[in-house]
C-alpha cells in the first residue's frame, strides 16, 4: 500500500515545506514595508515556531487516536487558507497573527504525514520510506527560496503567497480524493502513551536531544552563514544564493540512498557518524579561505546529514510503534521546532557579545553535545536495523 499512499503523503510535506521556503527571503521585505522593527521581525518569524511547537503534540496524539487523514486534510485546507490571508495583512501586528496560525496548521502537516509514512512502512525498511520523506523535505524547503525569489521578482510578493495557497489547496483535493484512512491494524498496535510516559525510552530521549542539537545548528547556519560569507569573504548575493541551494537540496538528494543505508547498517551508529561530520563542518566554515572551500563544506554538512537524518527518523517509526506513531513522531518534531526558534537567538548574542565565527564553533559543539546525549541514552544497543 505505501507504494501508492507515499507520492500523495510526498506531496503534501512538498507543498507544506515550499510554502515555508517561499516566505523565508520575502517575509523580512514584506514586514520591513509595514515598518516593522527588527524585533517584531523576530516576533514574526518565532511566532511559527512557537505555535508549531505548542501544538504539534496535541495534534500528533490526535491522529493517533482519530487516524491521520482527518488531521492532514484540515491541516493543508487550513494551509492554503492562511496562505491567502498574508496578502490581506496590513500591519505587522496582523501578520505575526498570520503567522502564528500558520504554524498551528504547519502542525497538522508535516508529522502527521511522516507518522502515516510510519504506520505504512514495512518493517526493515524504515529508513527507506523515511528517506524519501526527508527528500520531500528538504526538496521543497530548497525549491521555495527559488520559486518565492522568482515569482515576486516578475510579478511581486502577492503572487508569491497565492501561489502558496494554491498548491496547498491542490494538495489539498489531492488528498481527499486518493488517501485512504490510514492502516488502522498497524495504528492501533500501539496505545497512545502522554509524552510523559515516552520519557521513559532512552532511544527516545537521545532521538529528541539529536534533533534540537542538530536544528539549532542548522537554523543558525542558514541565519548567519550569508553574514559569514558576505563580510569575510566579500561573496556576493548570487554565490551565497548558490551555497544555501546546494547544501538543501544535496540533503534532499542524498536522503534516499542515506534511508536505504539507515535500512542495512547500525542505525544508533549512523546517528552519531553523521553528527560527527556535522560537527566538523560546522567548525571548519569560519576557517574558509574562499568560495570553493565554502561549497565544499556545505556539501560535507549535506552528507552528514544525510547520514544521520533517515537513520534517526527509521528509529523513531520504530519507537512509534510502541508508543504511538503519531506521538513519536509529534516529540522529534517538537525537536525541530525548537531548535529553530533558539538557535538563531543563542548564535545572535553569541555574534553580539563575541564575533561571528564563535557562533559556528559554539555550533559544532553543540553538534558534539547533542551525539553524547544520543549515545548515552541509547547505550543499551537499541537502534540496530532488522537487516543487520
Amino acid at each position: 500500500m505505501i507504494k501508492r499512499v507515499f507520492p500523495v503523503l510526498a506531496l503534501a510535506i512538498f507543498s507544506s515545506m515550499l510554502g515555508a521556503g517561499i516566505v523565508v527571503p520575502l517575509l523580512p521585505l514584506y514586514a520591513e514595508s509595514m515598518g516593522a522593527s527588527g524585533l517584531w521581525l523576530g516576533f514574526i518569524f518565532a511566532g511559527f515556531s512557537i505555535s508549531r511547537t505548542i501544538f504539534t503534540p496535541i495534534f500528533g496524539r490526535l491522529s493517533d487516536r482519530k487516524g491521520r487523514k482527518l488531521i492532514l486534510c484540515v491541516g493543508l485546507f487550513a494551509y492554503a487558507l492562511i496562505s491567502f490571508t498574508f496578502v490581506l495583512a496590513t500591519s505587522v501586528y496582523q501578520l505575526v497573527l498570520v503567522r502564528t496560525v500558520h504554524g498551528i496548521t504547519g502542525a497538522m502537516i508535516l508529522p502527521i504525514a511522516q507518522a502515516y509514512i510510519g504506520d505504512l512502512s514495512p518493517e526493515g525498511e524504515e529508513g527507506k520510506w523515511m528517506g524519501y520523506s526527508n527528500a520531500a523535505f528538504f526538496g521543497g524547503f530548497g525549491v521555495g527560496p527559488l520559486m518565492g525569489g522568482v515569482l515576486a521578482a516578475q510579478w511581486g510578493m502577492n503572487l508569491a503567497f497565492i501561489t502558496m495557497g494554491v498548491l496547498n489547496l491542490l494538495a489539498f483535493l489531492i488528498a481527499v480524493i486518493m488517501l485512504p484512512r490510514s492502516d488502522k491494524r498497524k495504528q492501533a498496535a500501539a496505545t497512545p502513551v502522554s509524552f510523559l510516559d515516552m520519557r521513559r525510552s532512552g532511544t527516545m530521549v537521545g532521538l529528541f536531544n539529536f534533533r534540537l542539537a542538530i536544528a539549532m545548528g542548522r537554523s543558525s547556519f542558514f541565519t548567519f552563514l550569508p553574514l559569514l560569507a558576505a563580510i569575510s569573504l566579500g561573496l556576493p548575493a548570487n554565490l551565497i544564493g548558490i551555497l544555501i541551494a546546494v547544501h538543501v537540496l544535496l540533503i534532499s538528494i542524498l536522503g534516499v540512498p542515506g534511508g536505504r543505508i539507515a535500512d542495512i547498517f547500525n542505525r544508533r551508529m549512523l546517528v552519531i557518524i553523521g553528527s560527527l561530520v556535522t560537527a566538523t563542518y560546522m567548525f571548519l566554515v569560519p576557517l574558509s579561505p574562499s568560495f570553493w572551500p565554502l561549497l565544499a563544506l556545505c556539501i560535507l554538512g549535506s552528507v552528514g546529514s544525510a547520514i544521520a537524518t533517515p537513520a534517526a527518523m527509521a528509529m523513531t517509526v520504530e519507537e512509534g510503534r510502541k508508543y504511538g506513531m503519531g506521538s513519536a513522531i509529534a516529540a522529534i518534531t517538537m525537536a525541530l521546532s525548537i531548535g529553530m526558534a533558539i538557535g538563531p537567538i543563542l548564535s545572535g548574542a553569541i555574534v553580539d557579545f563575541i564575533n561571528i565565527n564563535t557562533a559556528f564553533y559554539f555550533n559544532a559543539g553543540l553538534a558534539l553535545f547533542g551525539a553524547a546525549l544520543f549515545a548515552w541514552f541509547t547505550r543499551s544497543g537499541k537502534g540496530e536495523s532488522t537487516a543487520g
